[in-house]
C-alpha cells in the first residue's frame, strides 16, 4: 500500500503493517509467510474452540469450579495469543515505534486488553470490586482474545490468497517465455542453449509450435505467429522475411530462422513485465486520500475507545468496567482501517494486469484514474492511424507508354534511393516480376527527386518542382494528380527524356483497425483532432476518409505541443496518440500520453499509457478500464467507509439504550476479516469484467 518502502528482504512495511510485495513478482509464489500463518492457525485452532467452548457452556456443565475454568482457560489460551498472535504484537509494536499507527495497532491494543485483563482477574480475584463478578468469577474474556487472534489469522490466510491472484497477470506474462532456444552455429549446427546464453546477432530457428524466443527480425521462412498473449490480437500475424518477431509468442506453421536483435531485459515481455509491475506500485491519487484519511482515523478509534470505556464505566448498568472494556476492544477490533488502506491498491494491482493481457500498459496508477475524464484525443497520422510504412498505389501512363512501363523505368531509377517513397516502387515492381535495369548517374541531392541514366534514356523523378526544372509540362495528368492527392495520395512524376511518361501514387495506407477504432472513440464520447506533418491536401484526404473533427497539416514538434498546450488552456482534457521522435514533447506535455509500442522507444518513454500492437483501439479499452477501475475503487471505499460509519456506534454501545444492542469483540473480529476480504474479492471482480 506504500511502495515508497522498499528492502532487499521479506517483511512488513513500517507504515502500514502489510506484508511487503516484490518488485516483481515470482514466477513461482513465495509463499513461506502464507504457510507459517496457516500452522500457526491451524494448530491452535482446537484450543480457540475449547476456551469458547468453556467460556459459553462450562458453567452450565459445572465439569470445573469457575476458579479452575478461569485457569484452564488461561493456560490454554497462552500459545493461541503468544505464537498465533505474536505476528500480529510485533506489527502492533513497530507501529508505535515508526509512529505510523494503523490496523495492527487497534488488533494488539484491543487484544492485549482483553487478555491481560483476563490474566490479573485470575491471578488477583480479590483485588476486584464486587460488582466486576460474573457467575460466581470475575469476568474474564480470554475467548475474545483468543477468538479475536484466530478470526484475524485466518482473515490473514484469506487475504494472503487473494493478493496472490492479483499479480496473476504479471506471474503468467513471465510463464510466457520459452526456458531454451535453438541456436545456429557459424558451421552450420544446431543447438539448443538456456535462453540466457542467446546474444545480439545470433541466429535462432523456431520450429513450428515453438516459442519465438527473444525480439528479432525474421532471415528465412514464412509462418503466421500467434501473438495474442502479449498484443491482445486473436488472429496470427503472417510473417516473413524482413518482419519483426516479438519474444513469447507463439510459432503456429512454418518455420523460421531469426536473427535476435533484443535479448534479456531489453526484450518487449521483459519491458512489459516491468512496466506492469511498476504500475502496481504506483499509487493512485485516490489512494493518497484514503492514506491521509487511514492514519487520522486510528488516532480517532483510539480515542473513541476510551471515551466507550470511561462513558460505561462512569453511566453504564453494572458492571459497568467491564461492559466499558469489552465495548472499548469491540471498538478497536472492528474500526480496523485495512479494508481503507486496500481499497484502491488491490483495484490498481487487478487493473493492471488485466490492461496488459489486453495489449494495454499503463505506466502508474494516476494515468488509470486520468484516462477516463480525457475528452480529446489528438493523434498523429503516420503509424498511427497508417501503417507508417508506404505501399505503392498505382501508375497512371502518358500517351505513348504504358502502366508498367512506367513503373519499371521509375523502380530501375529508384533502386539508388535510400527513400522509404523509392523502397516502395522497388518492392512493387519486383513484386510484379518486372526486370529492371541498371542506373547510372545517379543523382538525388536536389531534395525534390531523383535523376539519372536508366538504358541509356535520361530519366527525372519527382514532384512538379522538378518537373519545372526539366522543361516538362505535366497538364496531361494533373487532373488524375490532383484527385490521387485528395485520396490522401503522394504524388511523383516520371520524365523520359524531358517528356513526360506518367505519374506514380505512392500512400501510407490506413490501418485495417483505425475505421473501427475512430468510429468507437467517437461514440464514447471525444473529440478527436488530428496532427500531422504531411501536406494539409493529404491530412485532410485522410481526416475526412475517417470523419475526424480536427485536422491540422504541415505541423511541427513545436506545434503539436503548442496545440496541446491551447486545448487545454480551452479547458479540455487532452489525450496524445503519436509513435515517433517528433511526437514526444506533446505526449509528455498531454494529461495522457498514449504512445504506440510499435513506434521509437522515445515515444513509449514519453507516454503514460503504451498500446503493445499500435492499435488505436486500444484507447478505448483503456478507458473502459479506467472506468471500471475507478468506479470499483469507489465501491471499495464505499464498503470501508459504510461498514466503520455502522460498526463502530455500535461496538460503542450507542444504540443500547434504545435497543439492546451490544456487539461482541468476537462478532467485530469476523466482521473486520469479512470487510477486507470483501474488499479484495470485489476488486478481483475486475480481472472478469467486459
Amino acid at each position: 500500500m506504500h511502495p515508497e518502502n522498499r528492502q532487499d528482504h521479506p517483511g512488513s512495511c513500517p507504515k502500514c503493517g502489510m506484508t511487503l510485495e516484490p518488485l516483481i513478482p515470482l514466477e513461482a509464489e513465495d509463499d513461506g509467510e502464507l504457510k507459517d500463518f496457516q500452522r500457526r492457525f491451524w494448530w491452535t485452532l482446537p484450543l480457540t474452540i475449547i476456551v469458547a467452548a468453556l467460556a459459553m457452556f462450562g458453567h452450565r456443565l459445572g465439569w470445573l469450579d469457575m476458579a479452575a475454568q478461569s485457569w484452564t482457560e488461561l493456560v490454554l489460551s497462552l500459545p493461541v495469543v503468544f505464537w498465533t498472535g505474536w505476528p500480529f504484537f510485533v506489527r502492533g509494536w513497530q507501529s508505535f515505534a515508526h509512529r505510523s499507527p494503523n490496523m495492527w495497532t487497534l488488533i494488539s491494543l484491543g487484544t492485549a486488553a482483553a487478555f491481560l485483563y483476563s490474566v490479573v482477574a485470575t491471578l488477583a480475584p480479590d483485588a476486584f470490586p464486587d460488582t466486576f463478578i460474573s457467575m460466581g468469577r470475575v469476568a474474564v474474556y480470554f475467548e475474545a482474545a483468543v477468538v479475536i487472534i484466530s478470526l484475524t489469522m485466518l482473515g490473514q490466510i484469506l487475504e494472503l490468497k487473494a493478493r496472490s491472484q492479483t499479480s496473476a497477470a504479471i506471474k503468467s506474462l513471465l510463464g510466457l517465455a520459452p526456458k531454451t532456444a535453438r541456436r545456429i552455429n557459424a558451421d552450420g549446427s544446431e543447438e539448443d542453449v538456456p535462453l540466457n546464453h542467446v546474444h545480439v546477432d545470433d541466429l535462432l530457428r523456431v520450429r513450428p509450435g515453438e516459442k519465438i524466443p527473444v525480439d528479432g527480425i525474421v532471415t528465412e521462412g514464412r509462418s503466421a505467429v500467434d501473438e495474442s498473449m502479449l498484443t491482445g490480437e486473436p488472429i496470427p500475424v503472417s510473417k516473413r522475411a524482413g518482419d519483426r518477431l516479438i519474444g513469447a509468442t507463439l510459432n503456429t506453421s512454418g518455420t523460421l530462422v531469426m536473427r535476435s536483435e533484443k535479448v534479456g531485459s531489453a526484450t518487449m515481455l521483459a519491458q512489459i513485465v516491468q512496466m506492469v509491475a511498476s504500475a502496481q506500485r504506483s499509487k493512485a491519487p485516490m489512494q493518497r486520500m484514503a492514506d491521509v484519511v487511514a492514519g487520522k482515523f486510528v488516532v480517532v478509534v483510539v480515542l473513541v475507545a476510551l471515551s466507550t470505556l470511561v462513558g460505561w464505566g462512569l453511566f453504564g448498568p453494572e458492571p459497568s468496567w467491564v461492559y466499558g472494556l469489552i465495548n472499548a476492544v469491540a471498538v478497536l477490533i472492528i474500526a480496523c482501517p485495512c479494508a481503507l488502506g486496500l481499497a484502491t491498491p488491490m483495484s490498481v494491482m487487478v487493473a493492471t494486469g488485466r490492461a496488459a493481457t489486453q495489449g494495454v500498459l499503463f505506466r502508474d496508477a494516476g494515468a488509470i484514474e486520468k484516462m477516463r475524464e480525457v475528452d480529446t484525443l489528438i493523434v498523429d497520422k503516420t503509424g498511427t492511424l497508417t501503417e507508417g510504412k508506404p505501399a505503392f498505389d498505382t501508375a497512371i501512363a502518358a500517351p505513348g507508354y504504358t502502366p508498367d512501363e512506367v513503373l519499371r523505368l521509375a523502380a530501375s531509377l529508384d533502386q539508388g534511393s535510400e527513400h522509404p517513397l523509392a523502397d516502395a516502387i522497388v518492392e512493387a515492381a519486383r513484386a510484379q516480376g518486372l526486370a529492371l535495369a541498371q542506373a547510372v548517374d545517379f543523382d538525388s541531392g536536389s531534395g525534390i527527386g531523383v535523376r539519372g541514366m536508366v538504358e541509356g534514356k535520361r530519366l527525372a523523378l519527382g514532384n512538379t518542382a522538378l518537373m519545372e526544372q526539366e522543361g516538362v509540362s505535366v497538364e496531361a495528368l494533373r487532373a488524375d494528380g490532383e484527385r490521387l492527392r485528395g485520396e490522401g495520395a503522394s504524388i511523383m512524376h516520371l520524365a523520359v527524356d524531358r517528356t513526360f511518361a506518367g505519374i506514380l501514387a505512392v500512400t501510407d495506407p490506413i490501418k485495417a483497425s483505425t475505421r473501427e477504432a475512430i468510429q468507437s472513440l467517437h461514440d464514447s464520447g471525444l473529440r478527436i483532432v488530428m496532427a500531422t506533418g504531411d501536406g494539409l491536401t493529404t491530412a485532410k484526404a485522410v481526416g475526412a476518409a475517417l470523419r475526424i473533427d480536427e485536422v491540422h497539416g504541415e505541423v511541427k514538434p513545436s506545434d503539436k505541443l503548442a496545440l496541446v498546450e491551447t486545448l487545454q488552456r480551452d479547458g479540455r482534457v487532452v489525450a496524445m496518440a503519436g509513435d515517433g521522435i517528433n511526437d514526444a514533447p506533446a505526449l509528455a506535455r498531454a494529461d495522457v500520453g498514449v504512445a504506440m509500442g510499435t513506434g521509437t522507444d522515445v515515444a513509449m518513454n514519453s507516454g503514460q499509457v503504451t498500446l503493445i500492437k499500435g492499435d488505436l483501439r486500444g484507447i478505448a479499452v483503456s478507458r473502459q478500464i479506467s472506468i471500471d477501475t475507478v468506479r470499483n475503487m469507489r465501491q471499495n471505499l464505499m464498503f470501508a467507509f459504510i461498514y466503520n460509519g455502522i460498526g463502530v456506534p455500535i461496538a460503542a454501545g450507542l444504540l443500547y439504550p434504545f435497543t439492546g444492542w451490544l456487539l461482541s469483540p468476537m462478532i467485530a473480529a469476523l466482521a473486520m476479516s469479512l470487510s477486507s476480504a470483501s474488499v479484495i474479492f470485489n476488486a478481483l471482480r475486475l480481472r472478469g469484467a467486459k
